[in-house]
């Protein structure tokens, strides 16, 4: 949803404080972006807020602005004042990032609890008394199990990436952490999707929600060109070569459907180039933690992954993204091609689609009301048509245009406690 003749086209015109202003500015953080235009005046308000937006739109600082805005001094609310529940460890650490960047010049603490990493350590960090905390649903439970979070200081939760929580099966953790919130309290859900299951959620726990939709009239906005291939199997790695030496990208995330497809693509790719490294659940945290570091420093060009780890990378200099396996679920391709074209930069996708797999490709096209373009690599065309139906369409139409030349050239008043 573009901005409207109403939407603010400044911070400034929000009515922020001075101290808020100043972090943004040290965070360069020019203009409000569409989601953050209207998630900010409203969440400022008090109100229920269900905000429809893929990630890398500015989403997490449409929430965690209002958050900081409206905390309460510590004299009034001792425990924590807002939770954020995100699917994803390294969700919980960016979210976590991004409120200690924006909370800059103020008194305002914040913690991540997630698993992984010993639970002694985030007890004594909830000791010191944080107003925020973000989390992943499993660890927080396990805090509020062991009295370790307290909630009745509470007045915000936010669901970050509802739809995923959803999907990865925590619906009945966060049903069981939101009944343990004081019901006194503002609620906004952020997601790229609502399917029915989300609405339910929210017709249960939220109080009149103000929905508004900033997905583009295409699921997968238009800085985002995508390609696909047709491919047999055991072709598929070294397509992925020839690819990628002919991309020669600044830096792609390839995703893989499993853990060990991950770690077996990463071994062979690892004998061809020097900066490649992978990331999926069964990696110790630590590991993890070290990887992302890397790729979100630019020191690390290609990175294997995982659907789930894939949800919280959020890195702007990604300029490629490669489904080395058809994602099973379509949101899925939509979440991994956004991991690209961040914040409006220009970003290209390729699927690689072998011959059984035509309707599985049929069906994301339609899930984002868009054609892929096939592309081609001489010497990889598969054995057999991807879909008897689609080829014989094909016949009638022109052959689709290679490439454009810029993806080759890719290189380098506030809520009130009532």
């Amino acid at each position: 949803m573009p901005k409207s003749a109403d939407d603010p086209k400044t911070f400034e015109e929000m009515d922020l404080s001075p101290a808020m202003i100043k972090a943004l500015q040290r965070a360069s953080y020019a203009e409000p972006t569409p989601v953050q235009a209207g998630v900010i005046p409203a969440a400022l308000e008090g109100i229920d807020v269900i905000g429809q937006a893929r990630t890398g739109t500015g989403k997490t600082a449409s929430f965690v602005i209002p958050i900081l805005e409206d905390l309460l001094p510590k004299r009034e609310a001792p425990g924590p004042q807002a939770l954020i529940l995100v699917p994803t460890r390294e969700l919980a650490v960016q979210v976590r990032d991004e409120v200690v960047k924006l909370a800059f010049s103020r008194r305002a603490q914040c913690v991540a609890l997630y698993g992984g990493k010993p639970i002694r350590g985030q007890i004594e960090k909830l000791k010191q008394g944080p107003q925020v905390v973000v989390g992943t649903p499993g660890r927080v439970l396990d805090h509020i199990g062991r009295g370790t979070l307290k909630l009745h200081d509470l007045w915000c939760v936010v669901l970050d990436e509802a739809d995923r929580m959803l999907d990865i099966g925590f619906r009945p953790d966060i049903e069981r952490i939101l009944r343990k919130c004081p019901r006194d309290r503002q609620t906004m859900l952020l997601s790229a999707t609502v399917p029915p299951p989300i609405q339910r959620l929210a017709q249960r726990y939220m109080h009149e929600p103000t929905t508004l939709n900033f997905s583009a009239g295409d699921v997968a906005v238009e800085t985002i060109e995508q390609f696909y291939f047709t491919v047999d199997n055991e072709r598929k790695f070294d397509l992925l070569a020839k690819l990628l030496e002919r991309e020669n990208p600044r830096q792609a995330i390839i995703f893989c459907r499993t853990k060990r497809g991950v770690d077996r693509l990463t071994r062979r790719l690892s004998k061809r180039m020097k900066s490649v490294n992978s990331i999926h659940g069964d990696m110790q945290q630590r590991t993890r933690d070290r990887v992302m570091r890397s790729f979100k420093d630019a020191e690390l060009q290609i990175l294997v992954a995982t659907d789930v780890v894939g949800r919280g990378i959020d890195v702007s200099g990604i300029s490629h993204i490669i489904n080395f396996d058809v994602p099973e679920f379509c949101d899925d391709y939509i979440h991994r091609v956004g991991r690209t074209g961040r914040m409006g930069r220009e970003g290209v996708a390729y699927t690689f689609v072998n011959p059984e797999e035509g309707p599985q490709l049929t069906r994301i096209e339609q899930r984002i009301n868009r054609m892929l373009q096939r592309d081609e690599i001489p010497g990889f065309a598969a054995s057999a048509p991807i879909n008897d139906e689609k080829a014989e369409k094909a016949e009638d139409k022109p052959k689709p245009p290679p490439p454009p030349e810029s993806a080759m050239r890719r290189r380098p008043k506030r809520y009130r406690r009532w």
